[in-house]
């Protein structure tokens, strides 16, 4: 084996290791595999700019950016407004359904996203037994089309990268809508062991917020009854800090100190009642926020936030923004808000700044849940417009009259021109983590290709004569799931894409059946609430534990790779 090979293998398995260690930051871990492809001298200037510039990898980018129009349509909206009915199992089959259908041609996490709030406030049934289901239904209708996950468009950019045709717009469909039906089926006999959480009378009393005692406040020197603390509509006060002590339970004839915090626990609706008391400010009030526009969002795990306090990364700086109140999980949270250390998951609500939707950084760091988003709302003729020309689009491109590239990218150039996106919404969103991704991922592959390494494993293959192309693409399916599991969809296709090609050409054999092993694998993420991004948006808004995810998702897990091997063997014969 050369020095290049060593080399190449050497980054190929710290990418691994670094993904595993660091599943919840992949593109920092792609990062630093292009920064050592490139230092050690594995790809050559050519491979960079091919690999950056990439049909199918700019298709997907393109593909993404058009779906930022659609989000500000109300479609989303009024199909989740049809969802709920007091039959629960009339809503869960409508649910499932059109998060199927949806996701099979829009982005599943905007779908998941606009569904969250009508479940988590419907009258009818705890939101803890749709919510999983929600984001199970979205991954399998992923799996549907080319473009129902970014994951199969990811796959398709690596086969374009090997200089292969181009997968078509429903070539994944025979396999996927198997999947739909079977594990469809089956969800629908474990969701009656799904928890019934109360989510709704939780989450009011979960939010924290807290507010300052200033000096000349007519608070001070009175007690927390006299003052009418104890009073509050749907706020509760349960804690003092006071020169860095906290004083908890909170009695009613605890006295008041200037500089006091003093933390309530409810609905952060209700945060205006405190502007009743004179000398007692929210943090927004003191940074001049006004809060009667609050915004609801999500922590991203790979958000920059992660495991540092409010207090210092300079919150205020940096979005425009100030913490009105956070929660997390259900969990307590204690002390000042400014000194919690927020973690992948946590909800914050913020009072935003004029320049809070001109930022670039807020959807790399949060996924807007409610109230003010970033992003205007699109009205009169340009909204039609809008869902006429992308569905236009994509029926043009299924049926071969256009190709997704070229159909994406007029229909780009027609959303800017016509201000349905704008320049700031695009740099905004623009989804840089999932170009850094898959163009390192393509340089890693050319990088093992060129270095021999694929050769000697391709070489290896022959000394195993007990390895059948069948028992290979079992491997290759398997190993892809459970890299999936433990790191990201996308990642793990990107890096056992190489591998799969390397064994087909091994064996001789047509590589199709290979290629959609690793995408239909890399769509494998029930187990674990940290593989898929929507998994992980339930699992905070739902309440759930990790072994409700595991109690589900093991028996969906083993259907669904039963399903799905029987069946690409079936369709896309060697």
């Amino acid at each position: 084996m050369s020095l290049d090979a060593i080399c190449v293998l050497l980054i190929f398995i710290s990418t691994i290791i670094g993904l595993i260690k660091f599943q919840k930051q992949p593109g920092k871990v792609f990062g630093f595999t292009f920064f050592a492809l490139i230092i050690f001298g594995q790809v050559s200037n050519e491979t960079v700019l091919a690999s950056m510039s990439n049909k199918g990898l700019i298709t997907l980018v393109l593909l993404m950016l058009c779906s930022l129009a659609l989000e500000k349509t109300r479609l989303l909206r009024i199909l989740a407004s049809k969802v709920l009915f007091v039959s629960y199992a009339k809503t869960w089959i409508r649910l499932f359904s059109l998060t199927v259908i949806s996701s099979a041609f829009l982005n599943n996490t905007a779908v998941v996203s606009t569904m969250l709030a009508p479940i988590r406030n419907n009258p009818y049934h705890p939101a803890s037994r749709l919510l999983l289901p929600l984001s199970y239904a979205a991954i399998f209708g992923g799996t549907l089309t080319l473009i129902g996950t970014s994951t199969n468009l990811i796959v398709n950019s690596l086969v374009l990268n090997a200089e292969l045709p181009a997968l078509g717009f429903f070539d994944f469909f025979p396999v996927g809508i198997l999947l739909v039906i079977t594990c469809g089926t089956m969800l629908w006999f474990l969701s009656k062991y799904l928890p019934e959480t109360n989510i709704k009378s939780t989450i009011e009393t979960s939010y924290i917020l807290d507010a300052k005692v200033e000096v000349n406040s007519a608070l001070i020197g009175k007690t927390v009854e006299e003052n009418a603390l104890r009073h509050l509509d749907s706020l509760f006060l349960i804690e003092i800090v006071r020169n860095g002590q906290t004083i908890t339970p909170v009695t009613p004839d605890q006295i008041i100190s200037v500089n006091d915090k003093l933390i309530f626990n409810g609905d952060v609706t209700k945060v205006n009642q405190l502007k009743q008391f004179d000398g007692l400010t929210v943090f927004a009030h003191k940074q001049g926020l006004a809060d009667d526009n609050l915004t609801e969002v999500f922590v991203r795990p790979e958000s920059v936030l992660i495991n540092k306090t409010l207090k210092g990364v300079g919150f205020r700086a940096q979005f425009d923004a100030a913490v009105v109140a956070i929660k997390r999980d259900g969990q307590a949270v204690t002390g000042k808000l400014g000194d919690v250390k927020l973690r992948p998951g946590d909800y914050l609500v913020l009072a935003t700044g004029q320049d809070f939707k001109a930022r670039n950084n807020v959807d790399k760091n949060f996924i807007i849940v409610n109230g003010v988003e970033p992003e205007s709302k699109l009205t009169g003729k340009k909204e039609p417009f809008v869902i006429i020309s992308f569905f236009l689009t994509v029926a043009l491109s299924a049926l071969g009259i256009v190709s997704l590239f070229k159909g994406m990218l007029v229909l780009f150039s027609f959303f800017l021109l016509s201000n349905c996106l704008s320049k700031d919404e695009v740099l905004r969103r623009f989804p840089i983590q999932i170009w850094i991704i898959i163009s390192t991922a393509l340089m890693l592959a050319s990088a093992l290709n060129d270095s021999g390494l694929l050769a000697v494993f391709e070489n290896m293959t022959s000394l195993f004569g007990v390895i059948t192309p069948t028992i290979a693409l079992i491997i290759v399916f398997l190993l892809t799931v459970l890299l999936t599991e433990l790191v990201t969809n996308n990642a793990a296709a990107a890096l056992i894409f190489p591998i799969a090609y390397s064994l087909a050409v091994s064996f001789g054999v047509n590589i199709t059946p290979f290629i959609m092993a690793v995408a239909f694998g890399a769509s494998a993420s029930f187990i674990s609430p940290y593989g898929y991004q929507t998994n992980l948006m339930v699992f905070s808004a739902g309440q759930y534990r990790l072994m409700d995810f595991v109690k589900i998702g093991v028996p969906i897990s083993i259907i669904y790779c039963v399903t799905a091997l029987c069946s690409i063997l079936y369709f896309f014969p060697f």
